[in-house]
């Protein structure tokens, strides 16, 4: 996990408890996996709005080469 060995994150826990106690460990902890919850949600929500745009585009490319088609077409007719 992050290329941290057991020691690193048994340092990391004992840090972590003597700066907020032990009375504190579960708002921390709840805090912490609410934060990374709505960060992927994020990370998430980008992609889709991504993906949108994308087929926004490819769609509004599309409505332009057909209309450039039809123009042909009333040339020739």
């Amino acid at each position: 996990m992050f290329g941290l060995g057991t020691q690193e994150l048994l340092i990391i826990l004992v840090l972590v408890m003597i700066i907020f106690g032990a009375g504190k460990l579960p708002q921390v902890g709840s805090a912490l996996g609410k934060g990374l919850r709505n960060f992927k949600k994020g990370m998430n929500d980008g992609e889709e709005e991504i993906e949108e745009g994308e087929v926004e585009e490819l769609a509004a490319k599309k409505k332009k080469e057909i209309k450039e088609e039809e123009k042909e077409q009333d040339k020739h007719s």
